[in-house]
């Protein structure tokens, strides 16, 4: 069943505003009762359609990831399938860090929101599988899942701020490097 007009309006309205407050005021005045005046709906509506603070934030981080998902599966190499396992790798690192650095006040506040069940965010699981399973092709004798869920801790607000402090683009040389260092390393 298609979704309402007006539904699908009230959603684009509630993400965009949420999106306001996050990039102007930070992820502290992200509430339900703030985001829905700045996006002129009432309460009810955005907690029918997100039900938290939580779902709202994992909405927005979702929207944001769901370009670089259909790369993946879909597109064409490095990203997509067909190009060998570290290439696929250094290049969704690539793509993800400019998530990270594009979004960095989506990424705290959603850290904060969805701490306790971050694992079971649908971003952050297919990140971490896709990351555990190109990892694997390549080094199939490391923990590709524990590595995946390590490589992702690094998406710190923080720290994605802290290093391109130095300049643009050092966070993801430096995840990139990382991620080769793991690859590199030597076996069990």
């Amino acid at each position: 069943m298609a979704e309402r007009a007006d539904a699908v309006r009230n959603r684009r309205a509630v993400l965009e505003a949420a999106q306001r407050l996050l990039t102007e005021r930070g992820g502290a005045h992200i509430s339900l009762d703030a985001v829905a005046a700045e996006a002129g709906v009432g309460k009810g509506t955005v907690f029918r359609r997100f039900g938290s603070r939580a779902g709202l934030i994992r909405e927005l981080l979702e929207e944001r990831s769901l370009a670089l998902r259909e790369a993946v599966t879909d597109g064409p190499a490095p990203l997509g399938p067909g190009a060998a396992p570290r290439e696929r790798l250094m290049a969704f690192l690539a793509e993800l860090a400019g998530i990270g650095e594009q979004n960095a006040a989506l990424l705290s506040a959603h850290e904060q929101a969805c701490a306790d069940h971050k694992h079971e965010d649908p971003s952050y699981r297919f990140w971490a599988q896709h990351l555990a399973e190109v990892i694997s092709a390549e080094r199939p004798d490391l923990d590709a899942d524990f590595l995946g869920h390590a490589l992702l801790a690094a998406f710190d607000a923080d720290l994605i701020r802290h290093m391109n402090s130095r300049g643009p683009g050092e966070f993801v040389i430096a995840l990139q490097a990382m991620a080769a260092a793991l690859l590199d390393s030597p076996g069990k």
